[in-house]
């Protein structure tokens, strides 16, 4: 990926600024260090904060609406100036958009302070603004081919309405807030990884002459998608339905297939390649957990939930936001030992975390674990790529 302009050309602006990536990805890394370790607290002292969510509602919020909504907004923010080829948002519009997505941050936190219109308002703000800046990028740029992707955002705005309002005694179905912006969130990287993951590995495979090249997008995709979105949307508002088990089971296998076809083994050299196959494996794992669990498997939904977020998203987000930021930095693309020591640590985590709801007398050990390695990646990557976050573009 390359933007429409280096920072080069958005002379006089403070670096973290000129880019979308730029403070949103320092902000994903940072509240997912920082919103984990409040949630350990809480979890493990018993202690509550002034918010009207409880403490796992608070939990779950954040990573969703908070962790995932900023590397999600880094990532289009940068995306679309390359599909429309226009200028990236930049500047006072940026930091406007950043300053938004801490009020609502700082409203979630202490809700419980202040009236509740007003935390919905702070908390919703941005992400109405920001899928109205997006569609009005793509709509602007005429490219009309990504403004499905407005779609997914738009409904992650309405699942975060939702948790306040479940919050706050409204009668909404119990947990269908957060269950539509896991399913948001599980679409967008199923649509997004089809679109770069064989890419980047059909380039890399090519540069070193091999042939057996990435299956293009075909039939079997458009299959898979298809299947995997509508088990999700059906789990999301009739999560005991066995038929929707079926569905979600049938779009494991084959997203099982999908992602197999993109030849994810021969990047084994390579892990700023391979942890984005692993990442969509995790998907095609939460999935197939989700649809046993709703088919009457003995097996914790809630295993997996943390299989498609631990595990799919954060796996994602990680490779997604190390690789751009190299790219649009001016780094080579090419994962180095720390690099590498990040994606090792969020797969530790990942696995400690799914295990932890299989571990009984174990539980809580495991999820300390899971919550220092997830600590760890993350800080590890705020301490690796936060100065070029924080910097001007490098010599290449």
């Amino acid at each position: 990926m390359r933007i429409a302009a280096d920072d080069a050309a958005r002379g006089g602006l403070p670096a973290l600024f000129t880019q979308g990536f730029r403070p949103f990805f320092l902000a994903a890394g940072l509240w997912a260090s920082i919103a984990l370790a409040i949630w350990i607290v809480i979890f493990a002292m018993g202690t509550a904060l002034p918010s009207r969510f409880d403490p796992l509602s608070w939990h779950i919020h954040e990573m969703l609406f908070g962790f995932v909504m900023a590397a999600v907004a880094g990532f289009l923010l940068t995306a679309i100036p390359n599909w429309t080829h226009r200028l990236p948002v930049g500047g006072a519009p940026l930091a406007f958009l950043a300053g938004l997505w801490l009020l609502g941050r700082l409203a979630c936190l202490v809700s419980a302070l202040v009236p509740p219109w007003l935390a919905v308002a702070a908390d919703l703000s941005f992400p109405v603004i920001f899928v109205g800046v997006i569609a009005r990028e793509i709509v602007a740029g005429k490219n009309w081919r990504n403004l499905p992707m407005v779609a997914p955002v738009t409904v992650l705005g309405i699942a975060n309405l939702l948790m306040h309002l479940e919050a706050y005694g409204v009668a909404v179905p119990a947990g269908l807030g957060w269950r539509l912006g896991v399913t948001a969130v599980v679409v967008l990287i199923s649509v997004v990884a089809g679109r770069i993951v064989p890419s980047f590995t059909r380039n890399w495979l090519a540069k070193r002459r091999d042939s057996n090249l990435p299956a293009v997008h075909g039939r079997i995709d458009r299959i898979a998608l298809g299947v995997l979105h509508t088990g999700l949307l059906g789990w999301a508002v009739f999560p005991a339905v066995r038929l929707v088990g079926l569905v979600l089971v049938l779009g494991a296998f084959l997203n099982l297939w999908r992602v197999l076809r993109w030849r994810g083994g021969a990047t084994a050299a390579e892990p700023l390649l391979l942890f984005l196959h692993i990442g969509y494996a995790w998907l095609v794992m939460g999935t197939a957990f989700l649809g046993l669990a709703a088919l009457g498997v003995n097996l914790p939904e809630s295993a997996a939930i943390h299989a498609l977020t631990v595990g799919a998203a954060s796996t994602m987000i990680l490779a997604v936001m190390t690789r751009a930021t190299r790219g649009h930095t001016g780094r080579d693309q090419t994962a180095d030992r720390r690099t590498s020591a990040i994606y090792v640590l969020i797969t530790l985590a990942a696995i400690s975390r799914v295990a932890a709801e299989f571990a009984g007398g174990w539980l809580m050990p495991l999820l300390v674990v899971a919550a220092a390695f997830w600590i760890g990646s993350f800080g590890l990557f705020l301490l690796s790529y936060g100065p070029m976050l924080l910097g001007p573009r490098g010599p290449h």
